[in-house]
């Protein structure tokens, strides 16, 4: 099971959690539209997703975003499959985020 949160959650809970780990699930090519500072990329769309995330340490709670929060809470729920259970969704992704961006390089 995953949580929808807002923009402003979002913000809040990561502030609040150092040890949170962002995860943007969009293509390369979306990204360098920006991304939220400190995120990594582990794009769902990509051959390498499902590799990748079962690497991540399941006791962390992970903050997921892409541009309009579908993809995201798709990722999610596989992430609650594997036996994640802190996991949160941008509702609304990118298009409705109000914080920082950074370009990637």
């Amino acid at each position: 099971m995953y949580q929808n949160i807002s923009s402003r959650n979002f913000q809040e809970q990561l502030a609040q959690n150092e040890d949170a780990m962002i995860i943007d699930v969009r293509t390369y090519m979306e990204t360098l539209e920006g991304m939220i500072p400190d995120a990594i990329h582990i794009d769902i769309m990509g051959g390498r997703f499902k590799e990748e995330v079962e690497k991540l340490d399941k006791n962390k709670a992970y903050y997921i975003y892409c541009r309009s929060g579908n993809r995201s809470g798709t990722a999610c729920s596989y992430m609650a499959s594997l036996g994640f259970t802190k996991l949160y969704n941008l509702s609304g992704g990118m298009m409705f985020w109000d914080g920082e961006v950074v370009v990637p390089r």
